[in-house]
């Protein structure tokens, strides 16, 4: 249940309740009236004296704000994404790497084919070459044998050969034999010779086309080496590439880690000065309700309850002339604490009566109606002065629920206004405040002083 501190409009109650209170003299008497501003002051300065310390040591630490808890957290999760950018682009990297590697692969398939090729083509031009020289030297010999035959005719026959037929009857015949005989291995000679140059011409022209399937074959073989040393250049500059970048992905991992320890650290630093905080806010709020109750306890030494008073209305005054406010139980006391709507720690000025809503809500004392309106975070709001110094407020009245009006007379105990939620509230209840001297304390010794409890 939420309520806020009195706003402008009611920061100027206790100056009416002052006023109120010198109009009364007849009926309070001077030293009543002195001893209640005594208490007062007294309460406002030991509040404030306890403020002042507990505020100091309160902050005497510099712990991490919320703030830096999400930057840290923000700086851990950019890099993070980055991260992840990063091994976006290693996945495409090492596509690469694979793509070029098995390009590679295959160039280097192609270039030893090529290469297998000119070499064995190389080697079957040098055998034919080898061939076509020996053809070509059995050529040339047969050519020499042939005109070494034939010159050795030449010389056996000579121009007396028919002189020789002539006188030389009886060897006419064997002659003719041996000129015949001569003739047929000349004719063969020739022929051996024909044949030895057209093997060796063939040899040739058979070793001109290996050369010429050779010649190719090498372009070929150059080419493919030339793309299998392209493919090699691309695969070692995406390998390159995706090293680069995975020694970059590990740099940014070293700067996650430490941003992440950092983080870490800030948010453990948060949570301890959220512990700080808590434990001086109890502090304070012990503090705090110990001078309140010490207020208290002197104003009700120097204002001792009436024998008497007699509500009305619909609430019975205990023999003090105090009745309880509202029905419920109480959802949050007086005291310091985490404000439900604002999120900040700031004192909580009442206590708060969890009522349903438009269950009735009763003077806690006989007075006169000071201010019934809207009121900021009090919303629809009621402030009574009970007299003897003492003034009371009850917030978060239903729209429409007022049933009293300023300058009214009330009794204890009447009905004076309905349960709601307005103004800074998070539900229907009864937000009641107890003010000796215009000093907000602590309703619920207050009241049990009075005979009634909450």
């Amino acid at each position: 249940m939420k309520s806020t501190l009195f706003g402008h409009r009611a920061a100027s109650a206790p100056t009416a309740d002052a006023a109120e209170t010198r109009d009364s003299r007849s009926t309070i008497g001077t030293r009543a009236f002195r001893v209640t501003a005594i208490a007062a002051a007294l309460a406002i300065v030991v509040a404030g004296t306890i403020l002042g310390q507990t505020g100091q040591s309160a902050f005497a630490a510099d712990y991490p704000t919320w703030a830096d808890v999400q930057a840290a957290r923000s700086s851990v999760k950019a890099k993070e994404a980055q991260i992840a950018q990063l091994n976006a682009l290693l996945t495409g990297l090492q596509a690469q790497v694979d793509s070029t590697q098995a390009i590679a692969q295959q160039k280097g398939a192609e270039w030893q084919a090529a290469q297998q090729k000119y070499d064995e083509s190389s080697f079957k031009a040098d055998e034919l070459q080898k061939q076509a020289d020996v053809a070509q030297a059995k050529a040339a010999k047969s050519k020499q044998q042939a005109g070494q035959l034939a010159a050795r005719l030449a010389r056996a026959g000579g121009s007396d050969l028919s002189a020789r037929l002539f006188f030389n009857g009886g060897e006419s015949k064997s002659l003719l034999s041996q000129l015949g005989l001569a003739s047929m291995v000349k004719d063969q000679s020739a022929g051996l010779y024909d044949k030895a140059t057209q093997d060796g011409n063939s040899a040739q022209a058979l070793t001109d086309q290996a050369n010429v399937a050779k010649d190719a074959l090498k372009v070929l073989a150059a080419t493919a080496q030339k793309a299998l040393e392209e493919a090699n250049i691309a695969s070692e500059k995406a390998a390159t590439a995706l090293s680069e970048q995975e020694a970059n992905k590990g740099r940014l991992e070293a700067q996650r880690d430490i941003l992440a320890t950092n983080s870490t650290t800030t948010e453990a630093g948060y949570n301890e000065g959220v512990e700080y905080r808590a434990e001086e806010a109890k502090k304070l709020k012990a503090a705090q309700e110990a001078a309140a109750a010490k207020a208290a306890a002197d104003w009700a030494a120097a204002h001792p309850p009436s024998s008497g008073g007699s509500g009305g209305g619909g609430s019975s005054a205990s023999p003090s002339g105090w009745v309880r406010p509202s029905a419920g139980r109480v959802t949050s006391p007086f005291g310091w604490r985490i404000n439900p709507v604002s999120h900040k720690e700031a004192l909580h000025s009442g206590t708060d009566l969890g009522a349903s809503c438009n269950s009735p809500i009763f003077a806690a004392h006989s007075g006169t109606i000071t201010f019934a309106g809207p009121n900021g975070g009090y919303g629809n709001f009621i402030l009574m002065n009970n007299g003897d110094g003492v003034s009371t407020g009850y917030g978060h009245i239903v729209n429409g629920g007022f049933l009293v009006r300023a300058g009214q007379q009330v009794q204890a105990g009447q009905q004076i206004a309905k349960v709601g939620s307005t103004g800074n509230s998070t539900g229907c209840h009864l937000h009641f405040e107890v003010r000796p001297g215009g000093v907000a304390i602590d309703a619920a010794p207050f009241m049990a002083a009075r005979g009634v409890s909450f």
